[in-house]
């Protein structure tokens, strides 16, 4: 499997906007949500676990989902017998996991798949009843977020597109809403948060 994240992995803790940006959603999901002890969360293109570990604080447990191994191998790193994430190296479209989760988080995670429909069409088989999930990502932009766009299938999303895919898909009582602004030297970027119930 293609690892886009290999050179990129060993600094990503480092940059102040993904930390606190991961921090700003994990406060944004914690108020719309109510999470609890009792949680079983897929954390959805986990990373170095920024977002994770947030929400591995207040849940049972957290098992982190990526396709980057390098990635992975940070997460590790920062495990204690305290707080651990758990880890699947997988393209879960191609490879389902098979296990139910009581909700799915997602931080700038979403814009790196390419085939939205099919994404939420098997994220749905992985939540349970009454389940959430919370995916935080760029609102629509004009693709000058990155600075290299070879892993990138979308220029940040439009709400009603995206809200229409995921109702489509079979969840239901869908909100979108701003909970963040990326400053760069040349513009802002706006960070939405979507949740929805099963």
């Amino acid at each position: 499997m293609k690892d886009n994240f290999h050179k990129k992995a060993e600094t990503w803790d480092e940059g102040a906007i993904r930390v606190n940006g991961a921090a700003k959603i994990a406060e944004a999901i914690n108020k719309r949500i109510p999470l609890h002890k009792e949680m079983e969360i897929m954390d959805f293109g986990v990373g170095t676990g920024l977002l994770g570990f947030e929400i591995a604080k207040v849940t049972k447990k957290v098992y982190g989902v990526d396709t980057s191994a390098s990635m992975l191998e940070k997460l590790h790193e920062k495990n204690t017998p305290e707080l651990t994430i758990e880890t699947y190296c997988q393209d879960i479209i191609k490879n389902p996991i098979d296990k139910m989760f009581h909700g799915m988080v997602s931080s700038m995670t979403l814009h790196h798949v390419e085939e939205l429909e099919l994404f939420f069409n098997t994220l749905y088989k992985n939540i349970a009843e009454d389940g959430f999930i919370a995916i935080a990502d760029l609102e629509e932009e004009d693709g000058t977020f990155h600075t290299e766009n070879d892993d990138v299938f979308h220029f940040g999303f439009e709400e009603k597109k995206l809200c229409a895919i995921v109702e489509k898909a079979g969840f239901k009582e869908v909100v979108f809403e701003n909970i963040n602004t990326i400053e760069k030297p040349h513009r802002n970027f706006g960070i939405f948060l979507l949740t929805a119930k099963k």
